[in-house]
């Protein structure tokens, strides 16, 4: 019997909604593989936490968190409360903390989602795309200075290391590598930012020689946006900064039908540390308690946890599970559908207890 211990971390508005789907879904698959056992213990971290106790978290939340295998995370966000706080008050002191420096955010057209591009379909639209994670524009390097005077100023200094970029780099050409298409495209900006971003570019020039098997090309982020919307069958494996990467991502889940379908890893490649996994559409306090919230994106976030645990067969299951639901047209209203978060999730245990998964 293999047993995983998970940290699940709802957190705020949808995200109590689609983690307990998330884990119900994660319940039924160790039943039906019978040989895995997931130890499931939640946290009531988030923005209710921060109005009872002036903290996101706890001073020890890492402490509590490191011996746990993996993360499973909902959103972060609450519109009573300013985002650098929320967001640094959580997340990102996990993300940095435990050095999880490759966001990995795969996206494809699933069976029965509709793209708002012009006659695409599963597999016109098949990319991952690798966020570095842990510096550039979201270091939190600045300051603010002589505060609510005509004279205020703010700097937001982005920091690119060699061995931050490079690490990055080498883990978007294995990744892109292990594709069928073995195809990398580089996002740069480096017409404009002549310091770090010329020093990304030299990098990823000096890694694809590690990496010869691997075709790459580079290109503005600007222009890359055009380039995902017009040509998406062009691409493949996309890797880019801590902020044009999560630009790029959205556009990317938003052409994919929804950020409701959207998953997203943020992993430490070296397993000092747990990795986490979260769906990418945020709290949506619009439709907290309403029951329609997408769990989609949280199942297959879930399978990508599982293939970081080394469980690929029961991420496998349950990915065809999640695209047996979405074929057969369970799906709630942000993408076309009319069944609600509960249905979503009891037509994919059902999935995964059929005999064709």
């Amino acid at each position: 019997m293999r047993e995983y211990s998970i940290a699940a971390i709802p957190a705020d508005g949808i995200g109590p909604e689609v983690i307990a789907a998330g884990t119900e879904v994660l319940e039924a698959l160790a039943k039906r593989l019978g040989d895995v056992t997931f130890h499931i213990k939640s946290f009531d971290w988030g923005s209710d936490y921060y109005r009872r106790h002036g903290v996101m978290m706890p001073a020890d939340g890492l402490q509590q968190l490191k011996p746990f295998d993996a993360i499973y995370f909902g959103a972060v966000g609450d519109p009573e409360i300013p985002d650098h706080i929320t967001l640094w008050g959580l997340r990102l002191p996990i993300c940095q903390g435990f050095d999880q420096y490759a966001n990995v955010r795969p996206t494809r057209i699933l069976p029965g989602i509709s793209s708002p591009l012009r006659g695409a379909g599963p597999g016109d639209l098949d990319w991952v795309i690798v966020r570095e994670n842990s510096e550039g524009e979201y270091s939190g390097n600045g300051g603010r200075a002589h505060r609510g005077l005509p004279e205020e100023v703010a700097t937001e200094v982005s920091i690119f290391t060699r061995v931050g970029v490079t690490r990055i780099m080498r883990f978007a050409f294995a990744l892109a590598r292990s594709r069928p298409r073995k195809m990398l495209t580089v996002v740069t900006k480096s017409n404009a930012q002549r310091f770090g971003m010329v020093l990304w570019d030299e990098i990823a020039a000096e890694v694809a020689k590690e990496f010869p098997d691997v075709t790459w090309d580079k290109m503005l982020v600007d222009a890359m946006t055009v380039r995902m919307t017009l040509k998406p069958r062009s691409l493949d494996t996309i890797v880019g900064t801590n902020l044009h990467a999560d630009i790029l991502s959205d556009l990317a889940g938003a052409l994919a039908g929804s950020l409701g379908v959207a998953p997203t890893a943020n992993v430490n490649p070296e397993r000092r540390f747990p990795s986490m996994f979260e769906p990418i559409h945020g709290s949506a306090f619009d439709i907290t308690g309403k029951g329609i919230a997408n769990p989609v994106a949280t199942f297959w976030t879930g399978a990508q946890m599982l293939e970081h645990l080394g469980e690929k067969d029961g991420a496998a299951r349950l990915m065809r599970a999640l695209e047996q639901v979405c074929a057969a047209g369970v799906l709630t209203p942000d993408v076309g559908g009319n069944a609600t978060t509960r249905e979503v999730t009891a037509a994919m245990v059902d999935a995964i207890h059929s005999s064709n998964v």
